[in-house]
């Protein structure tokens, strides 16, 4: 046992670790499915609790208990061994640098998903029932597919930047062209707070898709009945856009924006990739990874940690609150 937890770096060992680990989880759950279909007339918390019992064990376990311990470590020192109070909180809320995070990390959550959700609902009314409408909607929604650091690193050389000196051509596709048009070549990246938005844009690029596709699904869902009473009216074009689909869409708008937005909180891997933060670019996220691993300051990354999740928690709870009406309206 010693020798396959030692194995480091060797994918032989690990493959047999991955293989133990697999055998395992089989043996757990036919532990399980034994002890429960053994029993003659289970009671129903008997059944629920062999198969969600382990679930809860191993969220308490993998989830709740670490949370537990990141909340304890933002109320001390940097290595943990002094209680500290508020401290770390009051210097995320009071240090230039950190408020300059906490006002980057807001720019985000206001402005990239509402972007996002605008060009898709507008890309989804312009493109339904045109005749290259599959088409029009795979080519949005396939960024979708791409990792948030693969879609940083093909952004990163879109915003490439060389020196403009002959014998050197630009790699990045937005230098190139405005050297084609005679311009000087631009570091996109260095300029705050340009640079920001430059980021957002990657996330809302990936977004669009995702806003589209349900949009696109909650309009085809509007009652034929209502489409057509409002064209009797006379409603057409705008009309019909603001008077009609908005309306009748607006839970799986909400829904939309607070899923972004979710997203959008948390985004570490586009600014992680592009800039490591530098420039004025970092957020909550990244600034939580770099002062928790690359600054070892446990209790500030922590802190920023249990700043991020109290942020999180209203917008999951308003998303899933919105999601309930929306079922109950269908």
């Amino acid at each position: 046992m010693d020798w396959l937890l030692s194995a480091g770096d060797d994918p032989v060992h690990k493959f047999l670790l991955m293989l133990i680990a697999i055998a395992f989880f089989i043996l757990v759950m036919a532990l399980i499915l034994f002890v429960v279909d053994r029993r003659r007339n289970p009671s129903k918390w008997f059944v629920a609790g062999g198969f969600v019992g382990p679930a809860l064990i191993l969220l308490t376990a993998g989830l709740l208990l670490p949370a537990g311990g990141t909340i304890v470590n933002s109320f001390q020192n940097r290595n943990g061994s002094e209680f500290i109070g508020f401290d770390n909180y009051a210097r995320a809320f009071s240090e230039p640098a950190f408020l300059l995070v906490l006002g980057n990390t807001a720019l985000w959550v206001l402005v990239a998903p509402l972007l996002a959700t605008f060009i898709g609902l507008v890309y989804a009314v312009v493109v339904d029932h045109s005749r290259f409408e599959k088409f029009a909607k795979a080519l949005v929604f396939l960024p979708m597919a791409i990792s948030m650091v693969g879609a940083g690193i093909i952004w990163r050389f879109v915003y490439e930047f060389k020196p403009d000196q002959p014998g050197i051509q630009q790699t990045g596709l937005l230098n190139q062209v405005i050297v084609w048009f005679g311009g000087e070549p631009v570091q996109f990246l260095l300029s705050r707070p340009a640079n920001t938005f430059l980021l957002m844009v990657v996330l809302i690029w990936i977004q669009t898709g995702f806003a589209m596709t349900l949009l696109s699904a909650s309009i085809r869902a509007i009652p034929v009945d209502i489409v057509e009473a409002a064209r009797l009216d006379g409603l057409s074009g705008l009309g019909m856009f603001w008077r009609i689909t908005i309306p009748s869409i607006r839970p799986a708008l909400v829904v939309v924006l607070t899923t972004i937005a979710m997203t959008t909180l948390k985004v570490f891997d586009i600014v992680r990739t592009m800039t490591a933060g530098r420039y004025g670019t970092s957020v909550v996220a990244n600034e939580f990874y770099e002062q928790s691993f690359r600054q070892n300051n446990a209790g500030l990354g922590a802190a920023l940690a249990v700043l991020l999740f109290v942020i999180v928690i209203p917008v999951i709870i308003y998303n899933v609150r919105q999601m309930r009406l929306a079922e109950e309206v269908r």
